[in-house]
């Protein structure tokens, strides 16, 4: 299922960001979202998920994406555990007296699924999505046949004998993020290796 975006066009408006195409705004705002989701590795906004993760002798299974409201299931080698019994809720970690670890050749996967995320967007995260959105739009509005968004950055220009030089490393679309951008938003979320099965 498609998360809704992190930000609104009504956040590109407080922002004065210029948008004339509905549908074009929304879909970089989608783009935007998802990008920061990528670098987050976690949804950020509140959602229900159902991820597989593996645990090992330790009692603790810390469950990526805080804050963690609620979990619903716990499964484990195909079993269903039992909340109160089997496990518990502590801190947004699962607790197990016998440690997560099946014992057998092979490594086996906890299926949590949970309630997870934030109520509300923080509103540095809204400005970055808006930011990146609206480098898109401008770079979307540069040339009337869209090839704007395939022109590499100019990081400085010449007169004398013209010269041009484009930002190889600056990455492919105005939706790239930084590397310290990233590592902040992953640092920041609580993103893991977890394998997301899916959200809603």
């Amino acid at each position: 299922m498609t998360l809704a975006p992190l930000a609104t066009t009504d956040d590109l408006d407080a922002r004065t960001i210029a948008w004339d195409d509905q549908d074009l705004a929304e879909t970089y705002l989608g783009v935007a979202s998802a990008s920061v989701r990528d670098a987050a590795g976690v949804p950020i906004s509140r959602v229900t998920s159902t991820v597989s993760l593996f645990g090992d002798d330790g009692q603790w299974l810390r469950l990526p994406g805080p804050p963690v409201i609620s979990v619903a299931t716990v499964t484990l080698d195909g079993g269903a555990l039992v909340q109160g019994t089997d496990w518990a809720l502590v801190d947004g970690a699962l607790f197990r007296v016998c440690g997560w670890r099946v014992c057998g050749p092979l490594p086996v996967p906890a299926v949590v699924t949970y309630t997870h995320g934030l109520a509300e967007v923080p509103a540095d995260v809204v400005d970055l999505v808006c930011r990146l959105t609206a480098s898109a739009l401008v770079a979307a509005a540069a040339e009337d046949d869209g090839s704007g968004l395939a022109v590499d950055r100019i990081v400085s220009e010449r007169l004398g004998d013209y010269a041009v030089t484009y930002d190889k490393a600056s990455g492919a679309t105005e939706m790239e993020l930084a590397d310290r951008t990233r590592d902040r938003l992953r640092s920041r979320f609580g993103g893991t290796g977890a394998a997301m099965v899916g959200t809603r």
